[in-house]
């Protein structure tokens, strides 16, 4: 099995979690434009100011999602 990363988009201000729940809708939007076979994405509310949207590649796919989409950071995901 390959390894899986979440990439992760950093949202902040009293905006922030209506913010990461939209672009939770372009990050699927993206998957299905690409044809990619991944469907993890979602969006975490942290705190009143601070939410992030993410999405789980694959190796595979990281380097093309990473350069299109510019995701703040990433993680190992489990």
């Amino acid at each position: 099995m390959q390894r899986q990363i979440k990439l992760i988009w950093d949202f902040r201000g009293p905006a922030a979690a209506k913010t990461a729940e939209h672009h939770e809708i372009h990050l699927k939007e993206y998957i299905e434009i690409e044809k990619l076979p991944l469907n993890i994405t979602g969006f975490e509310v942290i705190n009143d100011m601070y939410a992030i949207a993410f999405m789980v590649v694959t190796d595979e796919y990281m380097i093309q999602v990473r350069d299109a989409l510019k995701p703040h950071r990433g993680e190992l995901y489990q």
